[in-house]
């Protein structure tokens, strides 16, 4: 059920005497972003299109281009000869200013020099017609923003299967480590009594009782029963979001915020060459997760 934040999908039309080509696209962003890039002169338009992808999309830094021009047919296109010519020169500075620097840009194409604003004539026809334009591009746009979600629907369903392999990691590993507490318990008790007994052996006067409170006290410093506790729980919640409808990916990064804490915990605690080994094995596929769980929607 997880979606990725990239996407991409494109289209082509044509009504009311017009041709377009729409792109649509996204990435990664930790809001929703929109950035539409519309001939300013269809009037309501951008406001329809950001209402439409608000109610569809929650997260994802996400672009819409549109070129449109009038359909060479019965009609004859009009030219604004001066924003021609405009249009003609800045394309040329941008281009002699990107060469300047070794950056080489594709060459525009005639419906990108006509889309430029004012190179078209608005003529009667055309300001009578944007309104049914405008309807047509809006009807247009929905089988755009179908194929857009499939997309990141597509992308989801592959991140989401390589998430749950790596919670399903995580858990093994936890499991490792558990089983390990054993064997370390009976190292940490060998150890503690051959340190009680030199201390024993070089001082005078130590109560029995002191010995005990502080060999407890460090039991229960080195004790990591609770951390891999919560590492299950946090597994389950992971398994349950990944499965969940809806946007949950700022649920996802808080996850791994709490693995990777747990995680830190066990390494600090361990005193145990095998049981750091299984914590940095923890915390490397926990960082694997956190760079996948950018992409989740």
């Amino acid at each position: 059920m997880v979606n990725s934040m990239t996407g991409f999908a494109s289209r082509s039309g044509q009504a009311a005497g017009y041709g377009w080509n729409w792109d649509l696209r996204s990435l990664n962003s930790r809001g929703l972003d929109l950035r539409l890039r519309l001939p300013d002169w269809v009037d309501g338009l951008e406001p329809a299109l950001r209402k439409r992808l608000g109610e569809a999309l929650k997260r994802g830094s996400v672009s819409v281009g549109l070129k449109l021009w009038r359909d060479v047919g019965d009609d004859v296109v009009e030219i604004d000869t001066e924003a021609l010519s405009g249009a003609l020169r800045a394309l040329a500075q941008v281009s002699g200013a990107a060469g300047a620097v070794g950056v080489d840009l594709a060459p525009a194409s005639v419906s990108d020099v006509l889309a430029m604003r004012g190179v078209q004539g608005q003529g009667a026809a055309q300001s009578n017609d944007i309104a049914q334009l405008r309807t047509a591009l809006l009807e247009d746009f929905e089988p755009l923003l179908a194929e857009f979600l499939a997309a990141r629907a597509g992308e989801g369903e592959a991140l989401g299967r390589v998430l749950s392999d790596q919670v399903n990691r995580i858990e093994a590993l936890a499991g490792d480590a558990g089983a390990r507490l054993g064997a370390r318990a009976e190292a940490a008790a060998a150890s503690l009594r051959d340190a009680m007994a030199r201390v024993m052996d070089n001082t005078d006067g130590v109560e029995e009782t002191r010995i005990a409170q502080e060999l407890a006290l460090l039991a229960v410093k080195s004790d990591v029963t609770e951390e891999l506790d919560r590492l299950g729980a946090h597994v389950d919640a992971a398994r349950a979001l990944l499965v969940e409808t809806g946007p949950v990916g700022r649920k996802l990064e808080f996850l791994t915020q709490e693995f990777n804490r747990e995680a830190n915990t066990l390494c600090s605690k361990s005193q145990d060459v095998a049981l750091t080994r299984i914590g940095l094995d923890l915390k490397a596929v926990i960082d694997q997760m956190r760079e996948q769980v950018q992409n989740v929607e």
